[in-house]
């Protein structure tokens, strides 16, 4: 069993792992990464990172390359798709890297396929010494293994550097039990279990990655990145968004 204390609702976390999609770097532009979205979030994590809380990321690359979907309907190999989109994960990560040190953040990028002419290898000692000493860690290259999302990797990350939980920044307030954007009168739940979400099958995150969540005793808060300043609320430990937990 796992010795982290579950994280609880309006207590300050010491250690986060963000997960952000690839299509949040995008911003209205909906393909590639927009400057104005990327300083935008890059801003709110450092207005997070305040206090000495410990700060990891990880992105997706959707925005670039989505490898199930060119998988699906150009026929291409999965395998190959999605080291693909890895690749892209790499590109999202580099990006980031550069717009929090514009802001005069110490970042490392970690990535779980070798490019040492532009990231580190992705070793977890290393990884947790780096947040130790108060830099931000963004973790690319997902798992480093096809046939796994991103989610996945930022789960099992999570897990690895014993963060406090795991936030899933989306552009909606939370976990709704239909799609809001399609049904105004949607419900959000405030709180789920794991249970609940692989049962009834809602979609938080895949359920490997639920799954990772619910045996390490990992809490996951999904929450709206689009509103200003609720990363540095989520991380206070404010009861925004949805909480996942046992």
């Amino acid at each position: 069993m796992s010795s982290r204390r579950a994280a609880e609702p309006n207590k300050r976390y010491s250690r986060v792992l963000l997960k952000l999609s690839g299509e949040a770097l995008a911003g209205n532009e909906g393909y590639g990464i927009d400057s104005l979205a990327l300083d935008r979030i890059a801003r709110e994590v450092q207005e997070a990172s305040k206090g000495g809380v410990q700060i990891a990321l990880v992105v997706g690359g959707g925005n670039i390359f989505r490898g199930l979907q060119a998988a699906a309907s150009h026929g291409m190999d999965r395998a190959i798709a999605d080291h693909m989109g890895m690749m892209a994960t790499i590109m999202n990560g580099l990006a980031l890297q550069d717009s929090l040190e514009r802001l005069g953040l110490s970042t490392r990028v970690l990535s779980a396929i070798e490019m040492q002419q532009v990231c580190e290898p992705y070793v977890r000692r290393r990884a947790v010494r780096h947040m130790e000493k108060g830099r931000v860690v963004v973790f690319a290259a997902g798992t480093g293994n096809p046939y796994f999302t991103t989610d996945t990797a930022a789960a099992l990350r999570a897990a690895e550097i014993h963060a406090d939980v795991l936030l899933k920044a989306t552009k909606v307030n939370g976990v709704y039990d239909r799609d809001p954007v399609k049904h105004p009168d949607a419900t959000m739940f405030e709180r789920l279990t794991y249970k609940d979400v692989i049962q009834r099958g809602i979609k938080v995150m895949d359920t490997t990655a639920i799954g990772l969540c619910m045996d390490n005793h990992l809490p996951i808060v999904v929450f709206n990145l689009l509103e200003h300043g609720n990363i540095q609320r989520v991380v206070a430990g404010e009861p925004i968004g949805t909480l996942v937990t046992e």
